[in-house]
């Protein structure tokens, strides 16, 4: 199945079974601002702990963020601890909008196109820069002209400021001025959409079953809500920036990611209390 594996070549496996890289973005982003996204060793520890991953792989996970430039070393007292770097602030911050309010376009709204010219000397810089468009959701029209609905201009021209890569690029507004069921070819070779389809599927056979547990009026400790929410963000994280926000018209006729939009917004406004309750108690020890 395509793109079951993250820009760094790592494996995330069945849906909810993420990888402990993953889940320790998904924890600072949602319980780290509140002090400075920063956390204790030991707090980070007992909370991915709760995810049933062990401390080994904990702190290889910590050092390949350290080694790509998210997570910075810091003491605080005498407890050792870890802090976002500025850039996983921003790109964290950045992503709010999408994870928590994803977008659908219209037909009538447009495309934004991206149009790069990397010299072979920079190649590092080229691979970042397909690297960030395909997780913005863009699809490859050709090799150095990308696509995605209008609505995703503004994320895209925060991501070239932030790692400088403007200067490679033209951006334009645009409009598709053939017939709509050519459109609707066009999309499935830009994007692989039946592979997204595949992880919908996949989403909604591991999260949905939770839902119907609550609605069944089972109770989940806030150790389990912290759990099953951060297992959840972390599966839908991925699948909000690999989905490119098309119209609904040009999506295969079986098409899941409106369930699984639903199942996600159900259990993030259920899980939420309780998984942050979790967390205060763990970090106050």
């Amino acid at each position: 199945m395509a793109r079951v594996r993250d820009s760094e070549g790592e494996d995330w496996g069945p849906a909810g079974n993420v990888p402990p890289r993953q889940s320790i973005v998904t924890i600072y982003g949602l319980y780290g601002g509140a002090s400075g996204n920063w956390m204790s060793v030991a707090s980070l520890v007992h909370l991915i702990g709760d995810l049933g991953i062990d401390e080994a792989a904990v702190r290889s996970a910590v050092s390949r963020l350290k080694r790509g430039g998210m997570l910075e070393s810091k003491s605080r007292g005498r407890a050792a601890g870890y802090c976002l770097s500025e850039g996983a602030e921003a790109m964290l911050r950045n992503g709010r909008e999408r994870i928590f309010q994803a977008r659908r376009a219209t037909l009538d709204e447009g495309w934004v196109l991206v149009v790069f010219s990397v010299p072979e000397s920079d190649r590092a810089k080229r691979h970042t820069l397909r690297t960030e468009l395909t997780r913005l959701g863009f699809g490859s029209v050709s090799s150095g002209v990308w696509i995605a609905p209008g609505h995703v201009h503004d994320e895209v021209e925060a991501m070239l400021a932030r790692l400088h890569l403007r200067s490679y690029t033209d951006i334009f507004r645009s409009d598709y001025l053939s017939v709509a069921p050519d459109l609707a070819d066009k999309v499935r070779t830009w994007w692989d959409t039946e592979s997204l389809q595949a992880l919908y599927v996949r989403f909604l056979a591991t999260h949905r079953p939770v839902v119907e547990r609550l609605e069944r009026g089972e109770t989940l400790s806030d150790a389990e809500a912290f759990a099953a929410h951060v297992r959840v963000l972390t599966d839908w994280r991925r699948l909000v920036y690999l989905d490119p926000g098309v119209a609904r018209e040009l999506l295969p006729v079986k098409w899941s990611g409106t369930e699984a939009s639903e199942v996600f917004d159900e259990l993030h406004a259920r899980l939420a209390g309780p998984a942050r309750r979790h967390v205060a108690r763990v970090r106050s020890r």
